[in-house]
C-alpha cells in the first residue's frame, strides 16, 4: 500500500486526502487537521486545503493510517483511480494493432452515456472495485465472460439482487445463484423474474458470496459482457474496467444514440432467434449466454454495427397501454385514474434503478388500441416526441394546492401509427373501387369480361401512382423530422455540458468566497 501512495499522482493524493477527511478517517497522529497542527506550526489547520500542500506532507499524512477498514478504503480509491485512467487510455491510444476484443471495450468506453450510466458510487461499504492493472498484457487479455442479474423491488423502493449468472465463451455456466435479498421484498416482480416466494425459502447465499465468486474469475484484465451492464454492476455493488455494453455496440440505422435496442430485438435482427415468448419471464441464464453470443458475432466480425428493426412491418405490442411516466411519488396511483378519461386499469412499473428514487412510472390498460388512442387524443396537454419518436404529451394538474406534471406516452412509434393509417386507407380505396366495379359490373350484365378486367387494372394502377404521389409528399417531411431529431440531440448534449459548466462555476464561487472569508 504504501510503495503505491508514494507514487500516486498529486491529484490522486488530494482525492484520498479529501475523502479521508470527508469520512472523519484518523491515523496514528488524529485526522488531517490535527495532522496539520503538529506538524505546521506556522499555519496548523488554517491551510487546510490538500491542493495547497506539498506532496511529501500528503504522502506522511495518509503513511499514518493502520487500520485494515482504513486501508482497504485507500486502497479502493486507487483501483478507482486506475480505472479512470485506463478509460482516458483506451480513448485516447486507439491503435490498429487493437484486439477486436479491446476494440470492444474501447466502443463502450466512448459511448456519450458511459461516463453517466457507469458512474459508480465505488467508495460506499460494501462496493468491490476489481482489481486492475495497465500492464500491455492485462490490456490485451482475451479472457471473457457474459453476466446477467435479476433484482426484485423491496419494500423501500430499491432493487436487490435475487439471482445472477455468468458463462463463459464456451457458453458454458460459471455460476448460477439464487441470492437472498438483504431487505424486506415488496414485489418479486415474478412476471419478469420468473422467481415466486417459495423460491427463496431455503437459499442461503448472499451478495457478499456472489462478490467473491465474481472477483475470483475476473482476474487482471479479464473482460465482462452484458446487456446493459451497468443495472447488473450497480445490483451486484461492483466496479469493473474492461466491459462490454451490449447495447452500446449496436445501434439503430437512422435512430437516436440514446435509443438503445433491446436484447430481444438484438437476437431477432443479428441473431435470428426469438429470446423469449410474448409475456413469457426473463431467463438470466438465456440472457447471459445472448449476450455473449452478440459479442462473439461482432468479434467474428459476422454483424454490422448499425441493425434494422427485427420486423418493422408487424404490430407493436402493447398498444393497448398508455405510459405514464415522470410522475412524483406523492401522486398516488388513484389519483392517476382522474387525469385520462376512459375505462382502465393502473398498472405500476418497477423502476430501472435500483436506489429509487422521487419519480416512477406506471402503465393505463384500455381493453384495445383503439380506446387507448381515442383516451391519448382527448388528453389536453403539449404533445411532442420521445427520444424514440413515440408520441408523448405534457400534462399539468392541481394538487393541494401545487402544480404536478407529468408525460403520457403512447408505447407506438408515430411512423407506426402513421404506416397503419396510410394501409387503412388503401384498403378504403380499393374497397370502394371494388364496389363501384361491382355496381357497374351489375347494371353491365352483357359488357365484355376483357374490358372489366382491364378497367380493374386501371384502377390499380391508379391507387399505386396516389401512393407514389403521397410518399413522394412525404419525402421532405421526413427530412424534417431527422433534422428535428438531430438538433433535439445536440440540445441534449448542450445541456449535459451547461450543466457540468454550472456545478463547475458554482465550485469556483465558492472557492473564492472562502479566500475572501479568510482575508477578512
Amino acid at each position: 500500500m504504501e510503495d503505491k501512495i508514494v507514487t500516486a499522482e498529486k491529484t490522486v493524493l488530494v482525492e484520498m486526502v479529501r475523502l479521508a477527511q470527508k469520512r472523519g478517517m484518523k491515523g496514528r497522529e488524529g485526522d488531517w487537521k490535527e495532522f496539520l497542527k503538529r506538524h505546521d506550526p506556522k499555519f496548523g489547520s488554517s491551510l487546510s486545503d490538500p491542493y495547497k500542500r506539498p506532496n511529501d506532507l500528503l504522502i506522511a499524512f495518509l503513511k499514518t493510517f493502520s487500520k485494515e477498514d482504513d486501508l482497504m478504503f485507500l486502497d479502493k480509491v486507487l483501483q478507482c483511480n486506475e480505472k479512470r485512467n485506463f478509460v482516458k487510455q483506451v480513448s485516447q491510444n486507439a491503435s490498429d494493432n487493437e484486439s477486436p476484443e479491446q476494440r470492444l471495450v474501447r466502443l463502450t468506453l466512448e459511448h456519450p452515456q458511459y461516463s453517466m450510466e457507469y458512474s459508480f458510487p465505488s467508495f460506499n461499504e460494501g462496493w468491490i472495485v476489481t482489481k486492475f492493472s495497465q500492464k500491455s498484457e492485462a490490456l490485451n487479455s482475451n479472457s471473457i465472460y457474459a453476466i446477467d442479474c435479476e433484482m426484485v423491488l423491496c419494500e423501500d423502493g430499491t432493487e436487490n439482487l435475487v439471482r445472477v449468472c455468468m458463462v463463459d465463451r464456451d457458453l458454458q455456466v460459471k455460476i448460477d445463484e439464487l441470492v437472498k435479498p438483504r431487505k424486506e421484498i415488496k414485489d418479486y416482480r415474478t412476471d419478469i423474474t420468473g422467481i415466486s416466494p417459495g423460491d427463496l425459502d431455503d437459499v442461503t447465499c448472499s451478495l457478499v458470496d456472489v462478490q467473491k465468486s465474481i472477483t475470483k474469475l475476473l482476474s487482471s484484465g479479464t473482460i465482462l459482457v452484458g446487456h446493459s451492464l451497468n443495472n447488473d454492476l450497480r445490483a451486484l455493488q461492483l466496479d469493473h474496467a474492461r466491459v462490454i455494453d451490449t447495447s452500446y455496440i449496436f445501434k439503430y440505422f437512422n435512430g437516436s444514440i440514446y435509443r438503445r435496442p433491446s436484447l430481444n430485438n438484438l437476437c431477432k435482427s443479428v441473431l435470428g432467434y426469438d429470446l423469449r415468448q410474448e409475456g413469457a419471464p426473463h431467463n438470466c441464464l438465456d440472457d447471459a449466454r445472448a449476450a455473449m453470443k452478440l459479442a462473439l458475432a461482432k468479434l467474428e466480425s459476422k454483424v454490422d454495427d448499425v441493425i434494422t428493426e427485427a420486423d418493422e412491418n408487424t404490430p407493436q405490442i402493447g398498444m393497448e397501454k398508455l405510459l405514464l411516466h415522470r410522475i412524483p411519488v406523492n401522486v398516488s396511483s388513484e389519483e392517476l385514474a382522474g387525469v385520462i378519461s376512459g375505462d382502465f386499469t393502473i398498472e405500476l412499473k418497477p423502476p430501472k434503478n435500483v436506489q429509487g428514487g422521487d419519480i416512477y412510472s406506471a402503465f393505463a390498460i384500455f381493453k384495445n388500441p383503439k380506446e387507448a388512442h381515442e383516451a391519448f387524443e382527448q388528453i389536453e396537454g403539449s404533445q411532442n416526441e420521445d427520444s424514440s419518436g413515440r408520441p408523448q404529451k405534457l400534462i399539468r394538474f392541481q394538487r393541494s394546492g401545487t402544480i404536478v406534471s407529468i408525460y403520457v406516452r403512447k408505447m407506438g412509434r408515430k411512423d407506426f401509427a402513421d404506416k397503419l393509417s396510410s394501409t387503412k386507407r388503401d384498403m378504403k380505396v380499393i374497397e370502394n373501387l371494388v364496389m363501384s366495379k361491382k355496381q357497374k359490373t351489375d347494371q353491365n350484365i352483357g359488357m365484355d369480361t376483357i374490358s372489366n378486367s382491364s378497367r380493374s387494372f386501371d384502377h390499380v394502377e391508379e391507387v399505386e401512382m396516389l401512393n407514389l404521389e403521397l410518399k413522394q409528399d412525404s419525402s421532405p417531411c421526413c427530412d424534417h423530422l431527422n433534422e428535428v431529431e438531430r438538433l433535439k440531440e445536440e440540445l441534449r448534449r448542450k445541456d449535459y455540458e451547461l450543466s457540468n459548466l454550472r456545478k463547475a462555476i458554482t465550485a469556483l464561487k465558492k472557492k473564492n468566497e472562502k479566500k475572501k472569508g479568510k482575508k477578512k
